[in-house]
């Protein structure tokens, strides 16, 4: 079981992409478990996580929380701005899983 952190500023505008890539998972029969957090909130789950997506709206966190999670081996990615946009859940986790089975 992989666990997902989406962070975004108020951990509220990513409320439904979560939705969708938990449906997503579902359908591809993928066992993750996927939750949102707000910035402040982040460092409280690090150590529950397999990877961190971010917001495209906290982009400029991708460094620092890179060096935070570094000793703990998880990966941070910053969410494509048009999939974030259309709330495309399928889209954004077949590229979490890519770049969790490339780490």
């Amino acid at each position: 079981m992989k666990n997902i952190m989406l962070v975004c500023s108020a951990g509220m505008s990513t409320s439904l992409l979560v939705t969708k890539m938990e449906k997503a998972a579902e359908e591809k029969g993928e066992e993750v478990t996927i939750f949102a957090v707000s910035e402040a909130e982040a460092s409280d789950h690090f150590e529950e996580i397999d990877m961190l997506l971010l917001g495209p709206q906290v982009r400029f966190l991708k460094d620092k929380l890179e060096k935070k999670l570094d000793a703990y081996h998880v990966p941070v990615q910053v969410i494509a701005s048009v999939d974030y946009g259309m709330v495309n859940g399928e889209k954004v986790l077949e590229s979490a899983l890519e770049e969790l089975s490339d780490y």
